[in-house]
């Protein structure tokens, strides 16, 4: 209730409950020194308070100074600020600076090991951070290489940037402790080791003999991610409890981090094989023409997606005896978007290289690449294509024998700038038992171009409403603007313009878009139009 002056005033049981509360230790005395309170963080801090009895040390011994001192007791180090709170009566504000100590040790190391996917980093940071907050010395060893060597990162409090190097796996067995800690034994030996038995590799260069040594594992995602040592000179106290519990919260958040950067770097690794098939070859050299090729896969696909395209050269040797077969370009774009598209555009150019070991015809390869479709495993294998076997005529002129299934059919431009599009059509691959077929043959003059594209290209939607389909026409339109251009030139130009009218749809659903051009002659005779 309030009082005639307004001020509140608190019950006993409310005034408990908030000294009970508080995080800092809170000890109450009357004039004659007598402990009046003490709330329970003061009693751990300071087991002998209890109301009754006298102040006990180390808190008779700090004057009234608000702002404090800071004393070691019972192995903790102990902020303690003492006021006169009237009639002779002191209050203690007891503050834990082990405990602070531990939250500023925890918000590092949660800064620190989370900012690298680099199992290697992880490592330093690890070894940082037990020579800033627990050791002179900080060494971390991972595990044993298939070569028998183990690789170690070594930091010194004081000292900028850690040290690296290799050792052979056997000297594990010099140090304390270290062989099963690499091994991930938690229990029995891991913990504080005798320090006369650190050998010279494992301490720096005038460091002098360890005093006390501490040897954990880096527990891993099954299996260790290797070992943390933790020495202190000689002059230094012990790890008590606290300081072991602190390096065990660090090896278990170090190993956690290191483990989770190996595991990342490992399916990079994989990745970047895998992935490294299933992008758009590098496009040769061919005598008599030029070739471009631009690949774009969706954003939400990242660097591979449904859409592919791909260059099969001659393998025949000229006395083999066997009919060289023309240069075969394809273009395609498979059921999907992501890595499961990708992979099944990776398999239909695979199975295209084998069976050209057979046949060479593009109508005929199509209908072998159907039947194989039809017999995958994998639901949804449709594929639309467009294979072009390419043959050099007098006159610098390119003969493309052209066989469609189910795609957009490709578009000519010619030297005057006028664009056509190929009356060539088929079925689309991996749906029907038997596909229905138009192939034709196209003869391209020196500086004509024949351009193959994805439905990416003319079903993006954009514009300045954002919702506009980019179409058959204005692709055509583009195209004849192209006239003269060098074949590298034109694709971009082309990709140049579908960017930017995908630029309307505010980032919204997009597809694969590819392209390839095949332009006549070598470009000696564009100055001659």
């Amino acid at each position: 209730m309030k009082g005639a002056t307004g001020a509140v005033r608190l019950s006993p049981d409310l005034v408990a409950a908030l000294l009970e509360g508080s995080g800092e230790g809170i000890v109450l005395s009357d004039a004659e020194g007598v402990v009046t309170l003490a709330n329970a963080v003061a009693v751990r801090l300071v087991p002998r308070v209890e109301p009754g009895l006298h102040v006990p040390a180390p808190l008779d011994s700090v004057p009234s100074a608000p702002e404090g001192r800071t004393v070691i007791h019972g192995g903790r180090a102990i902020r303690i600020r003492t006021e006169a709170v009237g009639d002779g009566r002191l209050a203690w504000y007891l503050t834990d600076l082990s405990a602070a100590r531990r939250t500023e040790f925890l918000l590092e190391a949660g800064r620190r090991l989370s900012a690298s996917l680099n199992p290697d980093r992880c490592a330093r940071a690890a070894t940082e951070l037990g020579a800033d907050f627990l050791s002179d010395v900080a060494i971390v060893l991972l595990p044993p290489t298939s070569r028998r060597r183990m690789e170690w990162v070594r930091a010194v409090a004081g000292r900028y940037g850690p040290e690296e190097g290799t050792l052979p796996a056997a000297a594990a067995a010099e140090v304390p402790g270290l062989t099963d800690a690499l091994a991930g034994l938690r229990h029995g030996v891991a913990g504080q080791q005798d320090p006369g038995g650190a050998p010279d590799w494992l301490l720096p260069e005038g460091f002098g003999p360890a005093g006390h040594l501490l040897v954990l594992p880096l527990p891993g995602n099954g299996v260790p991610a290797g070992a943390i040592v933790l020495a202190r000179g000689a002059g230094r106290s012990p790890f008590d409890d606290d300081d072991q519990a602190m390096a065990r919260d660090l090896a278990t958040r170090a190993g956690a981090a290191i483990s989770a950067a190996s595991l990342f770097r490992e399916q990079s690794t994989i990745n970047t094989i895998l992935t490294g098939d299933l992008l758009p070859p590098d496009l040769p050299e061919i005598e008599g023409m030029r070739l471009a090729g631009r690949l774009r896969a969706s954003q939400q696909a990242g660097a591979i997606g449904g859409d592919f395209y791909d260059v099969y050269l001659p393998d025949a040797a000229p006395d083999s005896g066997i009919v060289e077969r023309p240069p075969l370009v394809i273009l395609g774009d498979v059921c999907g978007k992501g890595a499961r598209a990708a992979v099944l555009a990776g398999q239909v150019r695979h199975s295209l290289r084998t069976l050209l070991l057979l046949e060479s015809r593009p109508d005929r390869l199509l209908e072998l690449l159907n039947r194989s479709l039809l017999a995958s495993p994998s639901p949804n294998s449709y594929v639309t294509m467009i294979l072009a076997a390419l043959r050099t005529a007098p006159g610098d002129h390119v003969l493309v024998d052209l066989a469609v299934a189910g795609h957009p059919p490709p578009l000519v431009l010619r030297r005057d700038g006028t664009v056509e599009e190929v009356a060539v059509r088929g079925s689309i691959l991996g749906a029907l038992k038997k596909i229905t077929l138009r192939p034709a043959t196209l003869d391209l003059a020196p500086g004509e171009v024949c351009l193959l594209y994805s439905d990416g290209i003319t079903e993006a939607f954009g514009g300045p409403s954002g919702r506009e389909m980019y179409g058959e026409a204005r692709l055509k339109e583009a195209l004849a603007t192209c006239a003269g251009m060098p074949a590298e030139a034109l694709v971009e130009r082309l990709e140049q313009l579908s960017t930017e009218w995908l630029g309307g749809g505010r980032g919204g659903q997009q597809d694969d878009r590819a392209l390839l051009a095949v332009r006549a002659g070598t470009g000696r005779t564009e100055t001659s139009w």
